[in-house]
């Protein structure tokens, strides 16, 4: 099996440009994304226990990888939630998959979301990693549009090893995320 296009990018362009960039002595030090976790909070699911299957149906054709459905944690009389009821989706994707769903992210999913003018770059959490919304999952193209009877997002975390946000936006921005330019 091929190794995946952003995989190899990465060891023979991405590595050496980062190096010479952050001036690291050992390309040990130049950061990596380790995961990718998808979430998609389903909280409308307390009402409609079918909703978590067709999302767990969702997430694991568009990632390629079986989804785990998230079980409450606590029971909240308001929200008519008790312990232990699904109430979301969520997915972590390491090695070969996650480069394959980066590659289709950023190349097929993004430039297919209505007035995109690249996602916002304040997604950072202080320490490397980067999270962003999708409102839509219909951008994604396994998901058939005629089966899809409500319209949910998800967020998408990018676990990286970098130490700074612009350590992680230098990588990100590198592998070809489509960043909103700054006005």
């Amino acid at each position: 099996m091929a190794t995946p296009r952003l995989k190899d990018k990465y060891t023979k362009e991405i590595v050496p440009a980062l190096k010479q960039k952050f001036e690291y002595s050992s390309i040990m030090q130049v950061p990596k994304i380790e995961k990718i976790c998808i979430n998609k909070g389903m909280g409308v699911a307390v009402t409609d226990k079918k909703l978590i299957d067709v999302a767990l149906e969702e997430i694991s054709s568009i990632t390629g990888q079986k989804a785990v459905s998230t079980k409450s944690k606590k029971a909240i009389s308001n929200f008519k939630l008790r312990e232990n009821m699904p109430i979301g989706v969520r997915v972590t994707l390491r090695g070969d998959k996650m480069y394959e769903f980066m590659d289709r992210l950023m190349s097929i999913a993004l430039p297919r979301v209505r007035d995109f003018k690249g996602v916002n770059n304040k997604g950072f959490d202080g320490r490397g990693n980067y999270t962003l919304g999708v409102k839509e999952q219909i951008i994604f193209p396994e998901i058939s549009i005629d089966k899809v009877n409500k319209i949910s997002g998800m967020d998408i975390t990018f676990v990286t090893t970098a130490q700074t946000d612009e350590e992680s936006f230098e990588l990100l921005k590198a592998f070809g995320m489509p960043f909103a330019t700054k006005n």
